[in-house]
């Protein structure tokens, strides 16, 4: 009998210990947090498990671990913080999964019940903890009684799948975490999949089957139905533009067009399609509107997927609406398409916009993108996980990516830095046969730099390029267009190289781009984590 099976069969668990067990029976794999008097009985639950747990060195990096492991799985990244410090400490983690419909479980400790709002000075107290993080997550729930538990842990992982994902939050005091509970054999409450009704499937597909220039926009929410999405659009002769998040759908397809709806060639090219399908989008200016020129053009018919009711009247209101999960209503509607369609030119109207995506950049954004290709030719597969930094600013106006989940960054939505590197390590750990470069600036990086030493600890075989411009320079850039002296904007660095080789990590230093392609390649052979410091003007 496993041991899983023997605490089981106990009478009795802790909570703390029970709730890790839970997890185990959701298929939690890996957690993310650094233990405190507040949370060690779910660790004593944890040694028996067979989850695996991963200690960085601050929680805001346990955070952006869990939603880089969230978005290169597509399954929920899991925290286990203590209370006060430690939840303040994920909030801005928190918020960019929230901005960026990322599943998260936060799960705290917190105070005796009866200490809430006492303020008489317990160790990590806070007024109102739960208060506090209903701002950020979609749901934040405290277990007062042991026996509600399972029912509570049904509840967030329904929150996070039953419309919009985020991040969701559970509190357990520390009275009631180690109060005695026996879990029920029933099995999981499941959530299904919001299917599309037929009725709307209809009628989208009928005005879809007789447009003339179709167009399909697919977001973040699109990434699960990237496979669905590929027959509809052929179906379509739809040219497939993604956005940020949904970058690296139809990679390498003749009808996608991986450039940002913010460059005007794209508003072009949305502005004379006779129909739009937008999958899984916000249309938040991030996206659409980047550089706050208002230049978002008007749109002759669109139709919304999104399983959220409540987005759909959110930014863009739509001519037509289908409420359900993007999979089940791309799957639905290549179904409900009459026979074959006429050729309305899509591969030809795709092939042009990203021609014209391209040569709307400067030359200085021109060879920013130039770094992305000199990555995947050098890495045929990896996954770039991104900060918000020059290179990845251009990245997200236009970047080939050949695979969903392939680009992620924390430079849309909330827009936090010091991402990259614990989100970089969480997508490694979560899909280890991926390769991972993590596309770093060097101010971004000295905000989260000691998870270098977490991914030493982990072993995990990210390769960290650090976009070493000597400061904040697209910020000192903006100032300077904007007539304002730059002030702020120059922080020093460290030696990228000696902090990397003082954790253990390899690491080598290069002065402009040449050379790129062999330092990328000696980083993969190097088989563990390495850092590149490329120094670039």
């Amino acid at each position: 009998m496993s041991r899983l099976s023997q605490r089981e069969d106990a009478m009795a668990q802790s909570v703390g210990e029970a709730l890790i067990t839970l997890l185990e029976r959701r298929g939690v794999d890996v957690v993310f947090g650094i233990p405190g008097v507040h949370t060690v009985e779910m660790y004593r639950g944890l040694d028996a498990s067979t989850i695996r747990h991963i200690t960085p060195r601050h929680e805001l990096s346990a955070g952006f671990m869990a939603d880089g492991y969230a978005r290169a799985t597509g399954r929920p990244g899991v925290c286990l913080l203590i209370t006060g410090p430690g939840v303040t400490n994920a909030i801005t983690a928190m918020a960019q999964a929230r901005a960026d419909s990322v599943p998260m479980l936060v799960i705290s400790g917190v105070n005796r019940a009866e200490t809430f709002g006492q303020e008489e000075g317990y160790l990590h107290e806070l007024p109102d903890q739960g208060a506090l993080m209903r701002q950020v997550a979609i749901l934040s729930q405290t277990l007062f009684a042991p026996e509600d538990l399972p029912k509570v842990v049904d509840r967030a992982f329904a929150a996070m799948w039953a419309g919009r994902p985020g991040p969701v939050h559970i509190e357990v005091p520390l009275d009631v975490m180690h109060a005695p509970v026996a879990l029920p054999e029933a099995g999981l409450v499941e959530v299904p999949k919001q299917a599309a009704g037929a009725d709307a499937v209809a009628g989208a597909a009928e005005v879809l089957a007789q447009a003339k220039r179709p167009l399909i926009l697919a977001g973040g929410g699109a990434v699960g139905a990237a496979e669905a999405l590929v027959g509809l659009a052929e179906a379509l002769d739809a040219p497939v533009v993604n956005t940020t998040n949904g970058r690296g759908i139809l990679g390498g397809h003749p009808l996608r067009v991986p450039a940002s709806p913010s460059s005007a060639p794209i508003r072009q090219m949305m502005a004379e399609a006779d129909v739009i399908l937008a999958v899984g989008t916000q249309f938040g200016p991030t996206d659409y509107d980047m550089y706050g020129d208002g230049g978002m053009p008007d749109l002759a018919h669109v139709i919304r997927i999104d399983c959220d009711a409540v987005q759909v009247t959110r930014g863009l209101i739509p001519d037509q609406a289908i409420i359900a999960d993007a999979g089940c209503a791309v799957a639905a509607l290549a179904s409900a398409l009459p026979g074959p369609l006429a050729d309305r030119g899509g591969v030809a109207r795709a092939a042009a916009a990203r021609q014209a995506a391209f040569d709307a950049l400067d030359l200085r954004h021109q060879s920013y993108v130039g770094v992305m290709d000199t990555i995947r030719a050098a890495l045929p597969g990896a996954r770039i996980v991104g900060d918000s930094t020059q290179v990845i600013y251009a990245g997200n106006m236009y970047a080939d990516i050949d695979q969903p989940r392939g680009w992620f960054n924390a430079a849309t939505g909330y827009g936090a830095l010091g991402y990259a590197a614990p989100a970089a390590i969480g997508a490694a750990l979560g899909d280890p046969q991926t390769p991972v470069v993590c596309l770093t600036g060097d101010g971004g990086l000295q905000f989260s730099i000691a998870e270098l030493g977490s991914a030493v600890d982990e072993g995990v075989p990210v390769i960290f390029l650090v976009w070493n411009n000597n400061g904040y320079q697209e910020i000192e850039q903006y100032m300077i267009d904007k007539v304002i002296t730059p002030v702020g904007v120059t922080p020093s660095a460290p030696d990228f190289v000696a902090v990397a080789q003082a954790y253990g990590m390899a690491g080598e230093a290069l002065d402009g781009l040449d050379g790129l392609s062999d330092a990328l390649r000696r980083a993969q052979a190097a088989g563990g984590p390495y850092l590149i410091d490329l120094r670039v003007d």
